[in-house]
This record gives structure tokens, C-alpha cells and sequence, in this order.
């Protein structure tokens, strides 16, 4: 247990770090807002093509990873709908339900890549690479779509079909998959700068979520901050693990799967929570929590699979 607990730390110190970096009054609004899209459509981006583009899924079950990804995905989202009648009788308001559900489907594939390329290596990280392949394009329809059902304010459903068509990070999935997949060559100079790229986008990304955490959230956190939390880091990694199995995956992808799992939500759905009406608040409130709270949650269940 303190073997795994020490190989995920590093992981939840750099994002402490980003938490005390974004209260120092050095760096301005505009900085951090930079660096989220310098991430957004650069970095990541290049993350995605050199550890798709050349990663062996012959012998990943890539096929099965997929499959397992959105039937979790799936089922979870399920779950969380038929939730709905349930938390509207205990005076939950449709804007807030928007944001509980965002933040149980959503996982933070940056964190999950950061700890598979401890655990794992590449071939980690393709694991997780293929799961975000899988979802990204379904979690993100469905998330809106839910929050043009359930939140009270109007919507331009053409917006947002664009902004998921043009989604830089589904893009540069889904071109490196074909690149993969046709055994197209990727000249070498170029693919050394993409990788380059790449190797920032991880520890910039971990510094954007601890700048994303509101900590006073996570000190006295309220009930309908706890259901969600309780649903991503505990039941979205047993329902992957349990359809993982029933797939036959063993080994290192079944303990990167439930890795993939047990993350902390993404902080890209509160900006669709601000701009769809739902509860921002509460949605940054549940990611706050589930980071803090996933530094023991995600140990126990590496542990549980056997991850150490």
C-alpha cells in the first residue's frame, strides 16, 4: 500500500503546487487562461498522437478496452439519470442535477495518463489512450445534452455540436488512430517535436487542475458534493472492473482501466456548466473534493487489482 501511495504522490504534489501557484499573486487571470489553451490545443493534442499514433494495440485487446470504456460509461450514465426523481424530491434543482452528473460520467484523463506513464509506461498510457478514444465523443454529446434538458437557460444546440465536432483532442485521437491503424509513417524530426510537446503537456496539466481546485470546498463539503464523489470514486471503478473481467482483461490494462476509472472528474466540464447554465459552483465544489478525496481512494483500489 505505501509502495502505490508513493508512486501516486508525485502525481497529487504537483497538483497541490498548482493550487498554491494560482494564489500567488505573480501570475495573472490571463496567464493561467493561456496556459489552459496553449494545453488545450497544443499540448495535449501532441500528447494524444505520439502515444497513439505509435503504440503496438495488437497486444492491448484495443477492441475490448474500447467496449469496456463505454459500456461503463453507459452504465454509469444510466444510473445517474435514474437518479434524477430520486434528488428532485430532495429539493435538488435542475442546474445543480446537471453538475452532479457531469461530475460522476466525467473522468480527468490527464491525471489517468500521468500515473499510467508511472505504473506503466507507454503501453500504460496507451491503455488510457484507447478509453479516451472510446468516450470522449459520447461523454461530451451526452453531457450536453443534459445540460440543455435540465439547465433553465437557453441554448444554441449548433454551438455546441461544433464545439465537439472541432474538439481538438477527439481530432487528434481519432487521426492517430487512422495514422495507426494504416501504418502511416510519421517522419521522424516531426514526431520527435511532437514528442517534445507531448512531455510538457502532463505536468502542465496537473498544475492547470490544482489551479482549477477551490479549496475551501473541499473543508467543509456539502452533502450533494459527497453523492458525487461517492459515485465516480468508488462505483464508476467497480462497474469497470466488473465489465473488464466479464471481458476477460487481465493484468497490466485491467489495473490501468481501473485507474482510468477512479480518477478525478475533469475540469473541462465546468466551463460547459458556465456556459450552458448549470451550477459551476457546485461542479468546481465536487472536483475540489474528489481530488482531495481520490488521494486515498486511488491507492486502495491500484491495491485492490493489484497495481502493487
Amino acid at each position: 500500500m505505501l509502495i502505490i501511495f508513493e508512486s501516486v504522490l508525485p502525481i497529487f504534489l504537483v497538483i497541490a503546487f498548482g493550487a498554491v501557484l494560482k494564489r500567488v499573486p505573480l501570475f495573472s487571470e490571463a496567464f493561467w487562461s493561456g496556459l489552459n489553451q496553449l494545453g488545450y490545443y497544443v499540448l495535449f493534442p501532441a500528447l494524444l498522437v505520439t502515444t497513439l499514433a505509435r503504440a503496438d494495440f495488437s497486444s492491448l485487446e484495443a477492441g475490448r478496452i474500447g467496449w469496456v470504456a463505454l459500456l461503463a460509461v453507459a452504465a454509469i450514465t444510466a444510473l445517474s439519470i435514474a437518479l434524477w426523481p430520486i434528488l428532485k424530491r430532495t429539493g435538488l434543482s435542475r442546474p445543480a442535477f446537471t453538475s452532479v452528473f457531469q461530475t460522476t460520467t466525467r473522468w480527468n484523463a490527464f491525471v489517468a495518463l500521468a500515473i499510467a506513464d508511472k505504473f506503466a509506461g507507454l503501453e500504460g498510457m496507451a491503455v488510457i489512450s484507447l478509453m479516451m478514444t472510446a468516450t470522449i465523443v459520447p461523454l461530451n454529446i451526452i453531457n450536453v445534452l443534459v445540460l440543455v434538458l435540465f439547465s433553465e437557460g437557453k441554448t444554441n444546440i449548433m454551438v455546441m455540436v461544433r464545439n465537439v465536432v472541432t474538439n481538438p483532442l477527439i481530432i487528434a485521437a481519432l487521426v492517430s488512430i487512422v495514422i495507426n491503424v494504416l501504418g502511416i509513417p510519421i517522419y521522424d524530426p516531426l514526431y520527435a517535436g511532437l514528442d517534445l510537446m507531448a512531455r510538457a503537456a502532463l505536468g502542465m496539466g496537473l498544475l492547470l487542475v490544482g489551479a482549477g481546485l477551490v479549496i475551501s470546498d473541499a473543508l467543509k463539503p456539502k452533502p450533494m458534493v459527497l453523492l458525487p464523489t461517492a459515485l465516480k470514486l468508488i462505483l464508476f471503478p467497480l462497474v469497470t472492473y466488473a465489465l473488464a473481467t466479464a471481458f476477460g482483461i487481465t493484468g497490466m490494462a485491467l489495473t490501468v482501466m481501473v485507474l482510468g476509472a477512479s480518477v478525478p472528474t475533469a475540469m473541462n466540464g465546468y466551463v460547459l456548466a458556465r456556459q450552458l447554465g448549470g451550477d459551476a459552483r457546485l461542479y468546481s465544489a465536487v472536483v475540489t473534493v474528489q481530488t482531495v478525496v481520490s488521494i486515498i481512494t486511488l491507492p486502495i483500489a491500484l491495491l485492490l487489482v493489484g497495481g502493487g
